[in-house]
């Protein structure tokens, strides 16, 4: 049984949106949903393993990551509460992936398991599960394309403009949260640290943003 205080969270999720209590536990059943909890930087799934579940984040943020050829890490993708990761993972069984998950914060997670969506040859109501998982994979490539605008600025404040812009425009605010700490910010957007909080010194002395650590405030 799903505790009540994440319906709201699960809602959030094309998979479960619109459904009532018994409906999401239903859901849970069908694919063996377990939730866990992680502390602040203890790892979720460890790279070139395979991942036969996806994650639903319940609460705090996740970073799904590769390390370049130096080693270096890099930051695919935030993964806030209410928001899914690894779904491609897990239905294709990839045996090699480079992709690593890691908790940017202290985290539960609902792991939830495609597979048994395919039985009754999809019919009825797994149908429909299919269908919002599919929905689900589809959208990924579509938040991956945000990424793909911040790092394609050539200026480092073009990137961060981007990125806090899109952010906004995400909650529908100009004050906003960032899930990142500073290193991770910048390594989001392809910078180092002491580069980014020396842009952002600047943009708040040119009067653009405004920030109190993790809260940042667009003011054009």
């Amino acid at each position: 049984m799903i505790d009540k205080k994440y319906l709201a969270v699960l809602n959030e999720c094309p998979l479960f949106k619109n459904m009532d209590e018994e409906t999401v536990n239903k859901t849970v059943s069908i694919m063996s949903g377990k939730i866990k909890s992680y502390e602040k930087g203890e790892f979720l799934h460890n790279d070139y393993e395979i991942l036969t579940s996806f994650g639903l984040v319940l609460s705090g943020t996740v970073a799904a990551c590769v390390d370049d050829i130096d080693g270096n890490r890099m930051i695919m993708t935030n993964v806030e509460k209410g928001q899914t990761f690894g779904e491609s993972l897990a239905f294709l069984k990839i045996k090699n992936s480079p992709v690593y998950v890691y908790a940017t914060s202290n985290s539960s997670v609902l792991w939830l398991n495609p597979d048994n969506l395919y039985e009754n040859k999809a019919e009825g109501f797994n149908l429909e599960l299919l269908k919002r998982f599919t929905e689900i994979i589809a959208i990924r490539p579509l938040q991956m394309n945000e990424r793909i605008q911040v790092l394609s600025k050539i200026k480092l404040r073009d990137r961060i403009i981007t990125y806090l812009s899109g952010l906004a425009n995400e909650k529908g605010k100009k004050v906003i949260t960032v899930p990142l700490n500073r290193e991770d910010m910048a390594n989001y957007i392809g910078a180092n640290r002491t580069a980014l909080s020396r842009e952002l010194s600047s943009m708040k002395k040119d009067g653009i943003i405004d920030f109190r650590k993790n809260t940042f405030y667009i003011l054009h």
